[in-house]
């Protein structure tokens, strides 16, 4: 087919990275261009000049001399391709001592992430060894969760944390989101979702509630602790508002325009932009305009109906809202049921503002959360926008298993017409840089498909994805969570689009990021040390955040605290997982039986062979770093392997001792005993070995809202009581009919 609209002709001066540093690059880009082509084409030209290509702007039409490359981009359908949008194909052709590479893209997303797959193989070295290709997204929506601390008056759920408060003024900073939203576009992540409990008076000025509207952006300088409301109901104190500074003046007409700007950076990097509200909330608003504590009474429906019409109306870009029926929401409200509230505020909202839109492209994203099924259909069933619901997809721990069973009762009830997006939930890893192929790979491909499936938001609600503030001396600016863990989040997001690429493209990449390591050694130890999280969050199963961080053996003060030996003898393991527990593996082992599953041992082993092999390849792997690039951010991965692989070896150790307490509990036997207290003392070991490898390079103790503090140099002590209570240890101890198990959370209702 011939192009619609050629948007990018660059010339590249040879096909050999040999070559390139002699040469020039003429690159065109057409006036009409979408940002997102243009923003490729800032890419390719960003790239080129990084390895000494004259860059110069050219006239695509003018003749290409021999021994030229000729790239264009063009957004136009490939003939006799059956395209589905963001896809796009690569076309090579070498005649006469010429290579013309022709990118066309089905729509302007697509041409982007050709775009961008050129200014990768210019990055990599591989633009002359580029073939014919087709290359479609295998899930069409790729998101982010970032829980945005927008104001001490307006939180999220992550504010009660270190991470949030140093991150107030960074989300209303453009070159925060400039750097955000490149690196989400490189990564092919296509949404972006900003959580909040109640973002409305930051955000948008109501013409019925002047009064509400905030100007200016505040921080609490009051002390945090860990006596918030898991719930979210505190999280505005008065000594808070009384102890305060301002972090940015701002009107809120200028904060209109500041977010009108994120979401026309967003639109030229492909990425959608949602607001998504937990309920119901009324930090910011309470006492104004007539708005009181009651949140059944009409005043209180009124704002938030007329919040919602006011925030549709004043972005047009804005995609659209995701709301969840909780978690301060009565099952009776003001006499109506949530979704019955839910329907008067959000959807009525909805309604109003597309009265005058109705072709508008928007969209209401229904969590599953706290509600039923049945519910929401009733009440929305005259909603003017397309529907989809969410589900917690692995709960709180994406690093668990590849495929985690809790859609499976889901699954039946969506169709083509009524599809899912999943929230795939990270809240197992904050500080360390992880990268599994393997586990990636198999965790996408489990994915269901698109008859079911709209597509995914991956992110925290235990710690923020803004920038980095757990890194001591981060040598320089510091950089977003993003860019620190970049592999990883190349790992997902390129999987997501793509989930066949090929080993060898990440190798590419980290080759790229790292000249002169040895990337097959690298790539193989940090895959080895990134194991540990998914192997012992199978094994010792915390439904929700504030149940399990396995980074600190940890859950919040209020739950249990730190996880004893005894913690371990009597908890229970993921679900679907074909873990044993350890009560159930005592039973079958005292009987001389096999384990019906994975033992705890086996476990145990596979901890420690994996954690093994990461610690054997650090010696050779760190005297690759002096001649390496970007020396100090090598050091800094390597040291995460490290902490890594010491964290896995402690988890062993203290599964050993827990099974080895757990038979001397049932047999009296005093060599059970001395077994048990000798792996504790490895593990009292291997935590310090953890804490030092760690506190190199992170700051602690650290505050996080789901858990409260964590401070990992103090809970070797911890780790010290699990030896003495081994010690102590008298049989019987154990009632088997008396544990009570935390249990898994019911993802949905009918």
């Amino acid at each position: 087919m011939k192009s619609l609209a050629p948007l990018l002709s660059a010339l590249l001066g040879a096909c050999s990275s040999s070559a390139f540093a002699a040469s020039a690059l003429t690159l065109n880009v057409h006036p009409a261009a979408a940002g997102s082509v243009k923003f490729a084409a800032e890419e390719i030209r960003r790239e080129a000049s990084a390895r000494g290509l004259t860059v110069t702007a050219g006239d695509a039409s003018a003749p290409a001399p021999a021994g030229t490359i000729r790239l264009t981009l063009a957004v136009a359908a490939a003939a006799g391709t059956n395209a589905v949008p963001q896809s796009y194909h690569i076309g090579v052709q070498r005649a006469n001592g010429r290579v013309t590479i022709t990118v066309r893209g089905t729509d302007a997303a697509g041409a982007m992430y050709g775009g961008l797959a050129i200014a990768e193989a210019i990055r990599t070295g591989t633009l002359e060894s580029l073939q014919n290709s087709d290359h479609a997204p295998q899930i069409a929506q790729r998101g982010i969760k970032f829980n945005i601390p927008l104001d001490l008056r307006t939180p999220s759920y992550t504010d009660p944390s270190d991470a949030a408060q140093a991150n107030i003024p960074e989300v209303w900073s453009m070159d925060f989101w400039r750097e955000f939203l490149d690196d989400m576009a490189r990564h092919r992540y296509n949404v972006l979702t900003l959580w909040s409990l109640h973002p409305f008076p930051s955000i948008v000025k109501v013409p019925e509630f002047p009064r509400v509207a905030l100007n200016d952006v505040w921080r609490t300088t009051a002390k945090l602790d860990d006596k918030f409301d898991h719930n979210g109901n505190n999280f505005v104190r008065p000594e808070m508002l009384s102890n305060h500074e301002v972090v940015k003046r701002i009107t809120i007409a200028e904060k209109i325009q500041f977010w009108r700007d994120v979401m026309q950076l967003a639109k030229d990097r492909g990425v959608d932009v949602y607001w998504f509200t937990w309920n119901v909330f009324l930090h910011g608003a309470e006492g104004k305009d007539g708005i009181t504590s009651d949140k059944g009474a009409p005043r209180t429906i009124e704002y938030f109906r007329t919040s919602v019409r006011e925030t549709i109306k004043t972005y047009p870009l804005l995609a659209g809202f995701g709301i969840t029926a909780g978690e301060s929401m009565p099952v009776n409200i003001g006499g109506m049921t949530k979704e019955k509230w839910l329907w008067q505020t959000y959807g009525e909202g909805i309604r109003d503002a597309l009265k005058a839109e109705p072709q508008r492209n928007f969209r209401l994203i229904h969590r599953f959360h706290m509600t039923g099924l049945s519910d929401i259909q009733q009440e929305f069933a005259e909603l003017p926008c397309p529907l989809d619901l969410s589900f917690k997809y692995a709960i709180a721990h994406m690093y668990s298993m590849p495929r985690p069973p809790m859609i499976d009762p889901v699954l039946p009830l969506l169709s083509p017409k009524l599809r899912s997006w999943l929230t795939v939930r990270n809240d197992d890893i904050y500080s360390f840089r992880w990268a599994d192929l393997d586990y990636a790979r198999a965790f996408i491909k489990a994915i269901p498909g698109p008859d079911k499936v709209a597509g995914f938001y991956m992110g925290t609600d235990g710690y923020l994805w803004g920038r980095d503030f757990l890194t001591k001396d981060p040598g320089g600016p510091r950089p977003t969570v993003m860019q620190k863990q970049w592999l990883s989040f190349t790992l997902w997001g390129r999987l997501a689009y793509e989930p066949d690429l090929p080993a060898a493209t990440f190798q590419r990449l980290t080759a790229a990021r790292f000249p002169g390591a040895n990337v097959p050694a690298l790539t193989t130890a940090w895959a080895d040390a990134s194991k540990t999280f998914p192997f012992i969050t199978r094994f010792f199963w915390g439904d929700i955040d504030l149940k399990w961080l396995p980074e600190a053996c940890l859950s919040h003060p209020r739950f249990r605290g730190y996880y004893t030996v005894r913690h371990f003898i009597e908890g229970g393991t993921m679900p679907g997982s074909g873990v044993v527990n350890i009560i159930g593996w005592r039973t079958k082992f005292l009987a001389g039986q096999k384990s019906d599953g994975v033992s705890p041992r086996d476990i145990a082993a596979t901890l420690e062979a994996n954690a093994a092999n990461a610690l054997k390849a650090l010696p050779n792997l760190r005297r690759d770093s002096a001649p390496v690039g970007n020396a100090k951010e090598y050091a800094a991965t390597l040291d995460d392997i490290e902490a890594m692989a010491h964290l896995g070896l402690y988890y062993a150790a203290k599964i050993r001792g827990a099974c080895d307490l757990a038979l001397f509990d049932k047999t009296g036997d005093a060599a059970q005993q001395s077994a048990a207290v000798r792996q504790l003392e490895a593990a009292l070991q291997r935590w310090q070995n953890y804490s030092a490898a760690y506190t190199r390079q992170y700051v602690q103790p650290v505050l996080y809202n789901r858990v409260g503090w964590v401070d990992i140099p103090k809970l070797a002590e911890n780790a010290a009581a699990d030896v003495q209570m081994a010690r102590d240890w008298k049989p019987g101890t154990i009632a088997e009919a008396a544990i009570k198990r935390s249990g898994t959370e019911a993802g949905f209702k009918k």
